[in-house]
């Protein structure tokens, strides 16, 4: 064995341990406290960014929901763990609700519970080798569901876990159904248990619950549309009012599928099917119920080559962030706002000289460029680069704009007229980082490029206002 080969193979007998620790042995005693917020309880009480929370009222605490349920109380034991070792048990009174002004250095207070399926359609199995690690982390927790938004496959939820649900009143928590078929179920997620898992829906959904759900299906060519998706609607439908919404968008393939489930893309008839099946079971719905239930995503319609629903058929947006009336929206947003801007900013818009650029993916990229010709339409000083982005990091068929990598950027426009300022959708960049999912910076997108780079967001009153430079607050009618 030459030294390389012996190095190599310590290398994978330690890893393989830290990830057998990681999940097998015991967490660190307490919580970290990492800001401690001026003239709070806790700073009056010398508790100090380092600490570490143990127990409030002798009660251990799991994660967030354990503490803020418990901190609620009038009356207060807060067992402290200090940096020298030592332990404080400090005896507070407080009023109800007023809070202690501990930020804890891990916002859950707990590890993210890591996904237990090998889903048929998952993305992070389509992902390149070789990107930052954080990226391969497969979450199916019901409290990032609750925080963040999360979809779960209630595969990872033990009845404990609804029990809290229940009793902490944490509400929406979003589902991934797939389908409500059970034996289908465990075949698209990979895992005997996932049929089974839908029974948990019945709990959460109880009379007097009090519990909101929001629904998902990701749907497979020839897997679970059709009639599966029929039946799943309709037995989804059963659990209304609580469960407001369910949105159905289309496998997203990427060309790393190498020894993975063989799927295939849909194609503009497949589409159209699936926007009529949706559309008759809106209409249904709506008449017995006041709500259009069941939304598809705007990628369908983009497929099918139809124009996108009117605004009362999002029922609020409520799927907003799934990608469920995001260009409806789009579209009467930026036309409200380039209204306003004509009526109350012609002089601005008549003396106008600027020219910028945009990139987008290629979903939405025909919307982006009729928008932009309305606006120089109004603004003949206005010129307008549109640039529709191929995504050839994941491959073609993935065209959504939160999915493009800065190299693409770089690559496709480089040497492009771009005029003073290039701006990028803001759903490009992890939250609160300035990278793309490839690492690359903002500096560096100008640096290649030569140009400044802005950041837009995805809404139309922020287009108008960065297309005919007018501060956005004064785009709104009313």
């Amino acid at each position: 064995m030459n030294a390389d080969t012996s190095i190599k193979k310590m290398y994978n007998i330690v890893t393989k341990y830290l990830k057998i620790k990681e999940i097998f042995m015991p967490k660190e005693k307490g919580h970290l406290i990492g800001r401690i917020d001026e003239n709070s309880i806790a700073e009056e009480l010398n508790i100090e960014p380092g600490d570490k929370l143990l127990k409030i009222n002798d009660q251990e605490i799991t994660d967030i929901f354990d503490y803020q349920y418990l901190v609620q109380d009038e009356h207060l034991d807060v067992l402290i763990l200090k940096q020298n070792g030592e332990e404080w048990l400090l005896d507070i009174d407080k009023d109800y609700y007023e809070d202690l002004g501990i930020e804890f250095e891990n916002g859950l207070m707990d590890n993210y519970r890591r996904c237990s399926n090998n889903c048929i359609f998952c993305f992070i199995d389509q992902m390149p080798k070789g990107m930052r690690d954080t990226l391969y982390f497969k979450d199916d927790d019901s409290r990032l569901s609750f925080l963040q938004g999360n979809y779960v496959t209630l595969t990872n939820m033990s009845d404990a876990d609804i029990d809290r649900i229940l009793k902490y009143h944490l509400s929406p928590i979003n589902v991934s159904f797939q389908t409500t078929n059970p034996e289908l179920r465990c075949k698209m997620l990979g895992n005997r248990f996932a049929g089974e898992a839908l029974k948990k829906v019945d709990r959460l959904c109880a009379p007097g619950s009090g519990i909101e759900l929001n629904g998902q299906i990701v749907l497979c060519k020839g897997v679970n549309d059709g009639a599966e998706l029929e039946r799943s609607i309709r037995d989804m439908s059963k659990y209304i009012p609580n469960l407001q919404s369910v949105s159905v968008v289309p496998v997203g393939l990427s060309k790393y599928r190498d020894g993975l489930y063989p799927l295939e893309p849909f194609d503009s008839k497949d589409a159209a099917e699936v926007i009529d099946l949706i559309e008759s079971w809106q209409r249904k719905i709506y008449d017995e119920h006041g709500i259009h239930f069941i939304h598809a995503s705007d990628e369908w319609y983009f497929l099918a080559g139809r124009p996108f629903p009117e605004a009362d058929r999002y029922d609020g947006y409520i799927q907003l962030e799934n990608g469920v009336g995001m260009v409806r929206l789009l579209i009467d947003e930026f036309d409200e706002a380039l209204e306003v801007a004509v009526s109350e900013h012609g002089d601005h818009i008549a003396g106008l000289e600027r020219e910028i650029s945009l990139a987008t993916g290629r979903l939405v990229y025909p919307c982006i460029k009729e928008l932009v010709e309305k606006a120089m339409k109004v603004s003949t000083g206005l010129k307008v680069h549109v640039y529709e982005i191929i995504n050839e990091f994941f491959g073609e068929r993935i065209t959504v704009s939160g999915l493009l990598t800065g190299q693409d950027i770089i690559k496709q426009l480089k040497g492009r007229e771009l005029g003073s300022t290039l701006y990028l959708p803001e759903n490009l960049l992890r939250s609160g980082e300035d990278y793309l999912l490839d690492d690359v910076r903002i500096g560096d997108i100008e640096k290649a490029l030569d140009t400044n780079v802005g950041i837009s967001k995805c809404d139309g009153h922020n287009l108008v206002s960065l297309l005919l430079d007018i501060p956005e607050d004064e785009l709104y009618k009313g």
